[in-house]
């Protein structure tokens, strides 16, 4: 069966077309207020913007909310702030599932050891993370993406992200601080993996040369970094 095309829908700020998964929908409330639908599944006309707290900014200060929906639009005090809350709480409760269907795994210790295995679906540290100790983390994962690419094997893909501290994972999670995580395989790690490359997709920094994909600190890298630091997707 051929593979079904991937949706496609128009920015209405920059006019490209772009995956849904690039972009975020917003809609009218009950109150005429305009919200962030970060799940693309409210009922009623939306407008789709780039995934980008900055691009979404330029959108409110052009007015194309209210352009594109023909209608006086009302708009949050800090749309793109409450957009970031709620792609934050996504992923953070996509987190808390994944912990309950045992594909979260937390700890310094216990995370190395799925590193030196390669049994991870995903690195996860704290914004707040000691430099040492993120290093620990990060040079092994460095080292599996080489191998793979070394010994040629295809779609290996373990994305590094670090997107939220400690204080803000551990109350999701019911924990006092979590500083290193990792995800492992299963359909809830999936869907934390997706959650989080949204927010990382929205949080990330332009730069002068942008490959639109975002690095682990959530700036875009530049064409010369070194892509095995990238969110690959």
């Amino acid at each position: 069966m051929a593979r079904r095309e991937e949706t496609t829908r128009m920015c209405a700020l920059t006019r490209a077309e772009k995956p849904v998964a690039e972009l975020i929908r917003f809609v009218l409330g009950p109150d005429d207020v305009l919200v962030p639908d970060t799940d693309a599944k409210a009922e009623g006309r939306g407008v789709w913007i780039s995934l980008n707290k900055v691009l979404v900014a330029e959108a409110v200060k052009k007015k194309v909310f209210a352009r594109s929906l023909k209608t006086e639009v009302k708009l949050p005090e800090d749309l793109p702030g409450l957009t970031q809350t709620r792609l934050e709480g996504r992923y953070l409760n996509a987190l808390s599932m994944a912990r309950k269907a045992g594909q979260l795994t937390f700890g310094a210790t216990k995370v190395r050891a799925l590193l030196e295995t390669g049994s991870l679906m995903a690195l996860i540290t704290a914004t707040d993370a000691a430099e040492d100790g993120r290093s620990k983390m990060v040079g092994p994962l460095k080292a599996l993406h080489y191998a793979a690419h070394e010994e040629d094997i295809e779609g290996f893909d373990v994305p590094h992200f670090e997107l939220l501290d400690s204080e803000q994972m551990g109350l999701a999670l019911g924990l006092e601080n979590v500083i290193h995580a990792a995800l492992t395989r299963g359909a809830a790690a999936q869907a934390a993996v997706e959650k989080a490359r949204r927010l990382a997709l929205y949080t990330a920094k332009p730069t002068e040369k942008d490959t639109d994909r975002a690095a682990v600190d959530g700036d875009l890298l530049p064409e010369a970094t070194d892509e095995r630091r990238e969110i690959h997707g």
